[in-house]
């Protein structure tokens, strides 16, 4: 996997990360940088393992899959990608979250805003040629994206949520299509 699609899918997948710290941002109005920047590297860590846990349960089956690996790539990332376009023409007045800066409370937001990231941890996981690179970009990228999101949750309001899962969602599902289409069409 090449790094400009490796940065276009960390994007996407740390989308999630962004909505939940804008809503984080709304809950807490007062937010302090140190508790902010806790928070974000809590769903950072989380959201950069859980590739390497697909990936580490992917290796296993890997001669069973080979075959089929770009459809499984493409179901997995267009389904996910859709439900979070789904989800975001949903109807959900009054989000807030209770206390994001507890410890449990902010592990468990890492690990709903992360299954995405471990499905294609799995999925894509015989394209991450360096994973290291691939985690660090992930969890980097997850950081910067929650912060921000705190921030604008902070100064703006709910309205930007809508978009960034639907965002999120459409660049999931074009990686999809890209792996679907390179792998049927253009021979390695």
């Amino acid at each position: 996997m090449d790094y400009v699609t490796l940065l276009i899918l960390a994007i996407g997948l740390s989308l999630d990360s962004f909505a939940v710290s804008v809503i984080s941002g709304l809950s807490l109005p007062k937010i302090q940088f140190l508790q902010a920047s806790r928070l974000a590297i809590i769903l950072a860590i989380v959201q950069a393992i859980m590739p390497l846990l697909g990936w580490g349960l992917q290796s296993g089956v890997r001669q069973l899959i080979a075959p089929i690996d770009h459809w499984i790539s493409f179901f997995i990332l267009a389904g996910i990608g859709l439900k979070m376009i789904y989800d975001s023409f949903t109807n959900r007045e009054n989000q807030s979250i209770k206390n994001p800066l507890n410890l449990r409370v902010a592990f468990f937001l890492g690990l709903a805003t992360s299954m995405d990231a471990m499905a294609v941890g799995f999925s894509v996981a015989n394209l991450f040629s360096k994973l290291l690179i691939a985690i660090l970009i992930i969890g980097s990228t997850t950081y910067f994206a929650s912060m921000t999101g705190i921030l604008i949750g902070k100064k703006t309001g709910p309205h930007i949520t809508h978009y960034a899962e639907l965002l999120g969602g459409l660049i999931l599902l074009s990686i999809g299509a890209k792996i679907l289409i390179e792998h049927l069409f253009l021979p390695y």
